[in-house]
């Protein structure tokens, strides 16, 4: 529900689309990742180079080098499921969950499955099946995209590739909230504003206000079914890189200017590191780095468009995760005797408003003899929150503590309806993958954006616009079979 699930469409699927790019010569589409990396593919496989990409954000330096590594796996075709990159699924270690009002728990889990939906009915009547099912049709919609990109079709838009999933349905999701969505289903007041909202601060930091798409995407996550990457989630990001073989230079791009040679764009593309300044010529140049009106860190200028170039959209949501090595305060939940502390997570409903979500974590690599701490004992807690933690907030939730490890970043964008939706193309051979993330951010989501991203760069290089931009896809995708 929280953190680095990986889900079955990063990276696992290959299809047509994806293989061609490679056989084909298509330029290669990088993008940045630790130390705002540009990267490059290999130069014997180009007749120019790769495109150049701009730095990343420190947010999500892990995933911006796992989606440069995905977008040259499309590309080129490469086998990037987990076994091919010696990934093993992390073993989960089992953990009680509740909610928290900030007074009480509205709401714990138990051990007994039976128990745990008599309580859920008793409480909130059917809400929570008319939200599975809910959920359930949008998820079912939005595979459809996995079976497009398999026969190479691709969209230069992200209201596009909403629209050939779900048609005005899904667009529409994307002005309407999460509460009036799920209201007009069936699902009471209450069940939104102790759970589904509870569920939207521990992934996003945003309430039940937020659109529904990304919503949807949200909720989906927190019934399970993710896995994580045994020695750390980094890995995938690692492993596709090593995989795809790219060359990566260790640069933060500036600009990216456009010149026309023979009547075909070509990017200037400047950039600077410790060493000193650098620029070079890209036939394709993909932006996989979020560009968003805080992103003052960014200093990418676009010159020589016309019209100009904008691709900002928004403000994204400031995100703080606190690692606190100590004793929980179980008093402050209600448990006096520390003993008695059930939980392994705490998700909180709109009060208390300092912190969203509290976890007890346990090691990257779990052993067969692992357990978790005792709720006595010293333990490794997660702390999300929307603001650093004030030592008397810290004091709150702990009788004592060893040490405190905060990182803090701008982890997704701030929801809200919008007027149009961003577009991947931002010129002829110039695309935005982060486009989608204006729809809904996740891992998965954003493998689907560097694939969509791969086959647009492919089809438009090799003016296969029959393969952009399509209506009625499911009908044409079953009459191709």
């Amino acid at each position: 529900m929280r953190g680095g699930g990986w889900g079955p469409g990063a990276g696992q699927r290959e299809g047509p689309g994806a293989g061609r790019g490679g056989r084909g010569g298509a330029r290669r589409a990088g993008r940045g990742g630790a130390g705002r990396r540009a990267l490059r593919g290999p130069r014997e496989r180009a007749p120019r180079r790769a495109s150049g990409s701009p730095p990343a954000m420190a947010r999500a330096a892990p995933l911006l080098a796992a989606l440069a590594a995905l977008l040259a796996a499309a590309a080129t075709g490469g086998d990037a499921r987990p076994s091919k990159i010696g990934l093993r699924h992390r073993r989960e270690v089992v953990g009680r969950s509740a909610i928290f009002s900030g007074e009480h728990f509205v709401l714990e889990e138990t051990d007994w499955y039976l128990l745990n939906l008599f309580r859920l009915w008793w409480h909130y009547g059917i809400s929570f099946l008319r939200l599975q099912m809910w959920v359930e049709e949008v998820m079912e919609k939005f595979m459809r995209i996995y079976k497009y990109q398999a026969h190479g079709y691709a969209f230069s838009g992200v209201e596009e590739l909403l629209y050939s999933l779900g048609e005005s349905a899904f667009v529409n999701m994307t002005q309407r909230s999460v509460a009036e969505s799920l209201l007009q289903v069936g699902v009471t007041q209450r069940f939104i504003d102790d759970v589904v909202s509870a569920v939207l601060r521990a992934s996003y930091g945003q309430s039940a206000a937020m659109p529904a798409f990304a919503g949807a995407m949200s909720l989906a996550g927190a019934q399970g079914s993710l896995w994580s990457v045994e020695g750390g989630n980094k890995l995938v990001c690692s492993g596709l890189l090593k995989l795809t073989k790219a060359n990566v230079i260790h640069a933060t791009v500036t600009s990216v200017t456009l010149q026309n040679t023979e009547g075909k764009p070509l990017y200037y593309v400047e950039y600077e590191n410790e060493v000193g300044n650098g620029s070079d010529f890209y036939d394709i140049v993909v932006i996989a780095t979020p560009l968003h009106l805080d992103n003052g860190s960014s200093g990418i200028t676009f010159e020589g468009f016309d019209p100009p170039i904008d691709a900002a959209q928004g403000s994204f949501q400031p995100t703080v995760v606190s690692l606190v090595h100590g004793y929980l305060n179980s008093s402050y939940f209600g448990f006096p005797d520390p003993k008695l502390f059930p939980f392994a997570s705490i998700l909180t409903t709109d009060f208390p408003n300092f912190f969203c979500s509290l976890d007890n974590i346990c090691p990257v690599n779990i052993s067969a003899n692992f357990r978790r701490k005792q709720p006595q004992e010293a333990a490794v807690w997660r702390v999300q929150s929307p603001k650093p933690l004030l030592r008397s907030q810290l004091k709150t939730l702990f009788r004592s503590y060893y040490s405190v490890q905060t990182a803090e970043w701008r982890a997704h964008p701030v929801y809200g309806p919008h007027s149009t939706l961003p577009r991947f193309a931002l010129h002829d051979q110039l695309f935005h993958l982060n486009a989608l993330e204006w729809a809904a951010s996740s891992v998965e989501v954003m493998a689907v954006a560097a694939k969509n991203v791969a086959l647009l760069a492919y089809n438009r290089w090799y003016q296969d616009l029959d393969k952009i931009d399509q209506k009625d896809l499911m009908h044409k995708v079953k009459t191709e079979l």
